[in-house]
C-alpha cells in the first residue's frame, strides 16, 4: 500500500515546481487541476452536468473555463453547485490513480484546495509548499493577465498560509529551488524510513 502524501500550497507558492521535483525522484504525482481539465475537455464526465448547471459555458464540446469564471463571478452561490458536480468526479479520478500505483512506495496527490476541500482525511501525511508573502505576490502578478483584483479574489478563497503551515506534517520552503529540493529529498527519506518493510 502506497503512502499517500498530500501536496498543497496557496497560489504562487511553487507547488507545481515541488510536484515536478517529486516526479524527478520517481514518485507518481496526481494533479487535481489536470484532472479537472480532463473532466472539462470534450468527452469529459463533467461536461454535460456543468453545461446544464451553467448555461452558456459549453464551447466546442467542452467547458469554456473563461465563460465558467464569468458565470461564477456573476453568481457566487454557483461555486457550491459546481463543487457538488465536480468534487465526486475528481475524487473518483484520484482513487483510480492511487489504485493504479498501489505498488509505488509514495504517491503524491497535488491538491491546491486540500484543506479547504477537507481532503486531508484521505492522506497519510500533508506537505505544504510555502514562500514569504512578497515572493508569492511577485510570482502571481508576473503571470500573464493576472491583476491585483484577481489575486485578492483567489486569496480570499484559500486558507491563509499560516494556517496551512500549522496543519502540515511536512513543510517545503520554496523561496529557493535548492531549499525546496533539499526539503523534498528529506521528506521522502523520512517517509521511506518509517514504512514497514515488506
Amino acid at each position: 500500500m502506497s503512502y499517500r502524501l498530500g501536496l498543497t500550497g496557496g497560489i504562487g507558492m511553487g507547488k507545481s515546481t515541488a510536484a515536478q521535483m517529486f516526479r524527478e525522484l520517481g514518485h507518481p504525482v496526481w494533479d487535481a487541476d489536470a484532472a479537472v481539465h480532463r473532466l472539462y475537455a470534450p468527452g469529459g464526465a463533467a461536461v454535460a452536468p456543468v453545461a446544464t448547471a451553467f448555461p452558456g459555458v459549453l464551447k466546442d464540446g467542452g467547458i469554456d473555463r473563461a465563460a465558467l469564471r464569468e458565470a461564477l463571478a456573476a453568481d457566487p452561490a454557483g461555486f457550491r453547485r459546481l463543487e457538488a458536480i465536480v468534487h465526486p468526479l475528481v475524487a473518483e479520478d484520484r482513487a483510480d490513480f492511487v489504485a493504479a500505483h498501489a505498488d509505488a512506495p509514495i504517491v503524491v496527490l497535488d491538491i491546491p484546495l486540500l484543506f479547504e476541500g477537507r481532503s486531508q482525511a484521505q492522506m497519510d501525511g500533508v506537505a505544504v509548499v510555502s514562500a514569504p508573502p512578497e515572493v508569492q505576490r511577485a510570482r502571481v502578478l508576473a503571470r500573464p493577465g493576472m491583476t491585483e483584483a484577481d489575486f485578492q479574489m483567489i486569496l480570499s478563497r484559500q486558507m491563509p498560509d499560516a494556517e496551512k503551515r500549522k496543519r502540515a506534517d511536512f513543510l517545503i520552503p520554496s523561496d529557493t529551488l535548492e531549499g525546496a529540493r533539499a526539503a523534498i529529498i528529506d521528506i521522502c527519506a523520512r517517509i521511506m524510513a518509517e514504512r514497514p518493510h515488506a
